[in-house]
């Protein structure tokens, strides 16, 4: 096993702060992370994808952590910063997970990266904005359909928001984290929600943050615009998973997703949530694709 920190310099004189974890010589799966986010794994993640002879290569997106900001960035630059993450770890063909916010990210991996990618998982996923036929905000809790809102005042709106939202909702004790999501939280995520993950949480999130919600705001503003690439692009196989109690990605994005990404194995699970679909599934989404990668 292995738990190291990278800082990787790119072409273009940024800097990215790239996690590895998991088998030390095992075939590569990057994670993408969510909305807000960092890089750094979760024990018990890093733990099950070592078990399944998994190396994960995870990484701060622009503006969040440690990583370089990017401002004006889309959904598809994601795919250029994966492509030179795994060009440093010497690695041709790999595997891509995403999971919330991180789910568009890992779909833009699988459309512009062509046959590097053996195989792309996304848990609780967001459809695109201009997803034609595609009620964007049925189903979502107050807290991230408010969002859309404020964000279409621009940028120093957005971000005084987010600021507000950081300081008050998201680091705080874990029963504040409740009642700040409460408007996101079914039941089975409110169950799921356990004080463990919720200091787990507090701490990714203060991590994402720490210098400041540029990113975030970026990457929220890139949420509500195209995002650079077509999904009738991907070539690559491809496994959702949704949680029909989902209130901070409805289900209709799953579901969306699912009619519009070709050949696509879509697991909607009518009993599942968010933070439940994401921590009760990510073994699942691991096995299927080490068995990509082995073949």
């Amino acid at each position: 096993m292995t738990n190291q920190t990278h800082r990787l310099d790119l072409a273009d004189g940024r800097t990215l702060r790239v996690f590895e974890s998991g088998a030390v010589d095992g075939p590569i799966v990057v994670f993408l992370h969510g909305t807000p986010g960092c890089g750094r794994m979760r024990d018990t993640v890093i733990a099950d994808a070592g078990e399944r002879g998994l190396r994960l290569l995870s990484y701060d997106r622009p503006g969040y952590g440690e990583s370089s900001r990017l401002p004006g960035r889309v959904v598809a630059h994601a795919a250029e910063d994966v492509a030179a993450i795994v060009d440093h770890f010497g690695a041709e063909r790999f595997a891509v997970m995403g999971a919330s916010g991180g789910g568009p990210h890992a779909l833009a991996c699988a459309a512009l990266l062509g046959d590097r990618i053996v195989g792309c998982a996304t848990l609780a996923g967001s459809a695109p904005m201009d997803g034609e036929g595609l009620d964007w905000t049925d189903g979502m809790g107050e807290l991230n359909a408010d969002e859309i809102e404020i964000a279409r005042q621009g940028f120093d709106v957005l971000h005084a928001h987010l600021r507000e939202q950081a300081d008050n909702e998201l680091l705080g004790t874990p029963e504040e984290m409740r009642e700040g999501m409460a408007s996101l939280l079914a039941p089975v995520d409110r169950e799921a929600l356990t004080d463990e993950l919720a200091e787990y949480l507090t701490a990714h999130f203060r991590e994402a943050v720490e210098h400041g919600v540029d990113g975030w705001t970026d990457e929220s503003l890139s949420d509500y615009q195209p995002w650079g690439f077509e999904l009738e692009e991907i070539s690559a196989p491809v496994q959702l998973w949704h949680g029909e109690q989902d209130r901070f990605v409805p289900v209709g994005h799953g579901r969306w997703l699912a009619a519009h990404i070709p050949g696509v194995d879509a697991r909607i699970l009518p009993d599942q949530g968010h933070i439940s679909l994401i921590t009760g599934r990510t073994p699942d989404a691991h096995a299927w694709l080490a068995e990509r990668l082995a073949a």
